[in-house]
């Protein structure tokens, strides 16, 4: 399929640098099967949802995998080199998206502030290096001491990271660290709309992706046949797995929040649409023409044209569809992209 099919003009002013206060005050675009579009926020949510369906969490913690340091080489001088954490590879060993890379050798140290080095052991086909970081102290603690948080390339081209995004780029359901992209549909979520949630017989459930730098990554193929995803870490509990299939053999929905939930419910689900117990690692890639396996519904934040999360959406609810209402939602000035405002994806039952 054409690349160039899910691509669209989004004006710059669009694209949101802060998210709104409170996070739950985010518009939210209801596209429900053919019905006409519905503009609403995010905290009409309880209402829009039926008691007993489903709604499905990624816990995934963002690290600060942002490093900035000098390449150090015998006999040559120094160049500047900055690192961006992709996937965690061992104990000690990440696969890092680096910039400058052209400078780089195997077997190079790179330092970065407070004493934190890596070695550049492998580069990959992709581009990406292979950093293993020096010494016995725990990486997270490294990290804590030279890293920034990863802020999208969109927002960062425009402003640095500052001491709000520590905040504001975690989600009210932030618990296991390993992330360096935010599971940014669940950021519009507060303790008050979560209690309206609960009191409205809204059943919670999570599991956990680490969201990859290959997240922002652009599509540069013509054809999505030649599109290779990147491979993350993502894991469903059996008990969760059973409460999930148990839902829908009731009827009740379940719906995503966010696509990297959807993507790793889709991984898990087999041919009978059961959703088996999941550890591993998922590099599923969904275009128009997937069949739905294991989700009746999302919600997500609006996304890059051209990227694969815009031709997930499209695979949801039509790409026609989807292209209406990305246009409707440009028109009547929804804010785009992580920090961005929401919708709420029903495709016909």
């Amino acid at each position: 399929m054409r690349v160039d099919l899910f691509d669209f003009d989004l004006p710059p002013e669009r694209i949101a640098l802060r998210p709104v206060s409170p996070r739950d005050a985010a518009k939210m675009l209801v596209v429900d099967g053919a019905a006409p579009f519905a503009d609403r926020q995010v905290r009409d949510l309880p209402d829009l949802l039926r008691a007993g369906d489903v709604l499905v969490f990624n816990d995934t913690r963002v690290i600060p995998a942002q490093l900035e340091g000098e390449r150090i080489r015998e006999g040559a001088s120094g160049a500047a080199i900055g690192a961006t954490l992709h996937k965690r590879l061992d104990a000690r060993r990440w696969q890092a998206f680096v910039r400058n890379a052209k400078r780089l050798r195997e077997g190079d140290t790179i330092q970065f502030p407070d004493g934190v080095s890596v070695t550049a052991e492998a580069r990959a086909e992709d581009g990406s290096w292979t950093l293993a970081f020096a010494g016995d102290e725990p990486v997270e603690e490294l990290l804590a001491r030279a890293g920034a948080m990863p802020l999208p390339p969109y927002i960062a081209q425009r402003r640095a990271a500052d001491e709000r995004d520590a905040q504001d780029y975690q989600t009210l359901f932030a618990d296991k660290a390993g992330a360096v992209a935010a599971p940014t549909a669940a950021l519009h979520f507060t303790p008050e709309l979560v209690e309206r949630l609960d009191a409205a017989g809204i059943v919670r459930e999570t599991l956990t992706l680490h969201v990859g730098a290959g997240t922002f990554l652009p599509v540069k193929a013509d054809d999505t046949a030649q599109h290779k995803m990147h491979a993350e870490w993502g894991e469903i509990t059996a008990e969760a797995a059973a409460r999930l299939n148990a839902a829908r053999a009731e009827g009740r929905r379940v719906i995503a929040v966010g696509t990297t939930s959807l993507r790793l419910l889709e991984s898990a689900a087999d041919q009978d649409h059961t959703i088996q117990p999941f550890a591993g690692d998922t590099d599923i890639f969904i275009t128009p023409g997937y069949e739905f396996r294991a989700v009746d519904g999302l919600m997500t934040n609006f996304h890059l044209p051209k990227s694969t999360l815009m031709m997930l959406v499209s695979a949801l609810m039509g790409r026609e569809r989807m292209m209406e209402a990305y246009a409707h939602a440009i028109a009547h000035e929804y804010r785009f992209y992580s920090y961005g405002d929401s919708s709420l994806l029903l495709p016909p039952r």
